[in-house]
C-alpha cells in the first residue's frame, strides 16, 4: 500500500509504500476511494503543540475517509465485503483519532475498528462520504446537536467556508429561515445562490430579525461580538470556531436577552449518517474541489496559503 507519512512538526507529509494492513479482532481493512484534506492536519504540519495530540507519529496522516469493504477481522458481523463506507473520525470507544493516533486515511488502505464505520447510501459519491465525516459531521452537531435548531427557527450562519458551506443548506434543507454572513463576496455569493433568506458582511446586520440559534464558525471577537447583537431574546449561540482562542463579552447582551453560549467540537457516527442523508436527498452541494492521492502534499500547502474554496478531497483507488 502507500500512504503520506507523518513524521513531526514541520517536515512535510512523505507519499511511502508499506505493507499492506491486516485486520485485528472486530477490524476492517479498506480498500480507499477519497480522503478530505483539513485545515488541522495544516495546523499539525506547523504547531509544535500538536505533538502532544498525535501520539503515534510517524503514521499515515488524514482523518477524513471512505471507501470500500476489502477485507474482514474476526467478529466483524455487521458489514460484509463490498460494502461502501465512511470513517467516523474518533473511535467511540477508545477514543483514538486516525491519522493522530493511529494510521489514517492518506493512503490507498486503512485498517480501522468496524465500530467507527458508516455506510454510505446509494447516490452518494465517496468524495461526499469523506467530506462528511468531519465538515458535514461538525456542522450537523454545532447546528443541530448543540444550537438545537428546527424547523421554523431564524438561524444564523456565520462564516461560510467548509464547515459553514453544510450547516447552511442543512438549515435550508430543514425548514428553517437561514441568514448567512462572511467577509469574502465568493462565500456571500455562495449562499445567495444556495438560497441565504439573507445575506451580509456581518451578522449584526440582521439584529432586526432577532436570529433564534447563531453558529459562528469563524470564532473572531468581532464575529462572537454581532452574533450577540443578532440574537434573540433566549437566543443560542454556538461556538465552533477558533478564530481567537479569547473572546470579550458583552455581558449586557447576555444578561438581558437571557443567552444561552455554547461551543461544539466534533460529532459522531450519527451525525454522519444524518449528512449522509441530506446528500442523498439532493439537500447537500457544498464546495468540493478533488484532487488526485499523488498531490495531497500539494494540497496541503494550497489550503496552508488560502487557495481553497469548500473543502478539498483527494480521489485514490478510483474505479
Amino acid at each position: 500500500m502507500k500512504g503520506w507519512l507523518f513524521t513531526k512538526t514541520g517536515v512535510a507529509p512523505k507519499l511511502i509504500e508499506k505493507e499492506d494492513p491486516k485486520p485485528a479482532k472486530d477490524e476492517v481493512v479498506l480498500d480507499v476511494k477519497a480522503a478530505g484534506l483539513c485545515h488541522s492536519d495544516v495546523g499539525a504540519l506547523e504547531e509544535e503543540s500538536w505533538m502532544e495530540i498525535i501520539t503515534a507519529a510517524p503514521l499515515i496522516f488524514g482523518h477524513e475517509a471512505a471507501g470500500v469493504v476489502s477485507e474482514l477481522g474476526e467478529g466483524v458481523t455487521d458489514f460484509e465485503i463490498g460494502d461502501r463506507v465512511g470513517v467516523a473520525p474518533i473511535n467511540p470507544v477508545t477514543k483514538e483519532t486516525i491519522g493522530y493516533q493511529r494510521d489514517g486515511g492518506y493512503a490507498t488502505k486503512l485498517v480501522v475498528p468496524a465500530n467507527q464505520l458508516i455506510r454510505i447510501p446509494d447516490g452518494v459519491s465517496f468524495v461526499e462520504g469523506a467530506a462528511a465525516t468531519d465538515a458535514g459531521m461538525t456542522s450537523h452537531r454545532a447546528l443541530f446537536g448543540v444550537g438545537q435548531a428546527k424547523k421554523g427557527d431564524k438561524v444564523g450562519i456565520v462564516g461560510i467556508g467548509g464547515l459553514g458551506q453544510f450547516a447552511l443548506q442543512m438549515a435550508l434543507a430543514t425548514g428553517c429561515e437561514v441568514y448567512a454572513a462572511d467577509i469574502a463576496e465568493h462565500a456571500r455569493d455562495f449562499a445567495e445562490k444556495s438560497g441565504a433568506h439573507g445575506v451580509a458582511k456581518d451578522i449584526a446586520e440582521f439584529a432586526d430579525k432577532e436570529l433564534d440559534v447563531i453558529v459562528d464558525f469563524a470564532g473572531f471577537k468581532e464575529s462572537f461580538k454581532s452574533c450577540l447583537k443578532a440574537s434573540a431574546f433566549h437566543g443560542t449561540v454556538v461556538l465552533a470556531g477558533m478564530g481567537n482562542t479569547t473572546l470579550d463579552l458583552n455581558v449586557n447582551d447576555v444578561i438581558l436577552k437571557e443567552l444561552t453560549i455554547k461551543g461544539s467540537n466534533g460529532g459522531n457516527a450519527d451525525d454522519i449518517a444524518s449528512v449522509y442523508e441530506f446528500f442523498k436527498k439532493g439537500s447537500l452541494k457544498p464546495q468540493i474541489t478533488t484532487i488526485p492521492f499523488e498531490d495531497i502534499g500539494k494540497g496541503l500547502e494550497k489550503l496552508k496559503n488560502g487557495e481553497v474554496s469548500g473543502r478539498l478531497v483527494a480521489e485514490i483507488n478510483p474505479d
